[in-house]
């Protein structure tokens, strides 16, 4: 398996601050790679430095073997880009959106309005092909982004926050989208708060706070590692804290957040051992996901 991104002690700096602060990372090619992180992170300073839309302020990225630093012009020949804001021009048409950008890769007109109905159709839009880009839903304006960025048949399509502000129906379409691109040999390198998202698509994934990376690796092998099997929820009052602390803190992994506690179950635990510590009759007992490695990892507060 080749390796199509990597970075070694990535930094990119802003007003004199690390937003990206010595970040090393390895993109195998076929993977579907997920960064994610609260806001202000560093996510999508770390993804435009990979497409050359941002300069690298110190460290080495490579892309498709190329040096960022030296081959931008080269690397943008050979990538898609979905940015956060689509950038679809209002005054054209759905299919003539396509046509106008096939020119800054000097597709022919020909090859290009093939490709262009091609994608359409992948996108499930062909019916909207003389649609004002206006007139579409947000989901489909999205998916006309996605066959905008496939265009010039990248090697690396990379996605920033692909579904964010989409209705679960909208989100449904772009995740199977995403998935049939893997199928066919694309590599993908997306920004998500989705972590539902991440879980469900992402073969590997970093998540960051503050520039730096907290952990690496497959969704699964993640939540095994830091959470486990099951999370026990319960909320307590503000003078109990201690007194399930005292009882809880030997025998399972926990966080407490505000008046709420989280018990992490693992494989080799049983999550009855965790109600028998329990007095509440506000109980939630659920499987772990990659939004307790979030909380966990990266806290709960909120972000500007």
């Amino acid at each position: 398996m080749s390796i199509v991104i990597e970075a070694r002690n990535l930094v990119k700096t802003y007003a004199n601050k690390n937003v990206v602060d010595g970040i090393d990372l390895v993109i195998n090619e076929g993977e579907c790679f997920g960064i994610l992180g609260p806001n202000g992170a560093g996510k999508t300073s770390t993804m435009r430095m990979m497409y050359c839309s941002s300069p690298v302020t110190s460290g080495e990225l490579f892309v498709l073997g190329l040096n960022v630093k030296t081959n931008s012009r080269n690397i943008k020949m050979k990538i898609g880009v979905v940015p956060q804001e689509d950038g679809l021009d209002p005054d054209f048409s759905v299919l003539d959106n396509l046509l106008v950008y096939a020119r800054y890769h000097n597709i022919p007109i020909k090859r290009a309005r093939t490709q262009a109905r091609e994608l359409l159709r992948f996108m499930h839009l062909e019916e909207y092909d003389g649609r004002q880009v206006d007139t579409l839903s947000g989901g489909m304006r999205r998916r006309l982004t996605i066959a905008r960025a496939l265009l010039n048949d990248p090697q690396i399509l990379f996605l920033d926050e692909p579904t964010t502000g989409l209705d679960p129906q909208a989100r449904f379409w772009i995740w199977e989208a995403m998935a049939d691109l893997k199928r066919r040999g694309k590599s993908l390198v997306l920004t998500t708060h989705y972590m539902e998202e991440a879980e469900r698509i992402c073969d590997r994934i970093i998540l960051i706070d503050k520039g730096k990376i907290l952990c690496e690796g497959r969704p699964a092998d993640l939540i095994n590692e830091y959470i486990g099997d099951e999370v026990v929820e319960f909320r307590l009052k503000q003078d109990e804290v201690d007194y399930y602390v005292k009882r809880i803190k030997e025998k399972f992994q926990y966080q407490i957040m505000n008046n709420r506690v989280r018990i992490f179950v693992k494989t080799a635990q049983e999550g009855r051992h965790a109600l028998e510590q329990i007095e509440s009759d506000n109980i939630l007992v659920r499987k772990a996901s990659l939004d307790d490695v979030f909380l966990r990892l990266a806290g709960y507060e909120l972000r500007p």
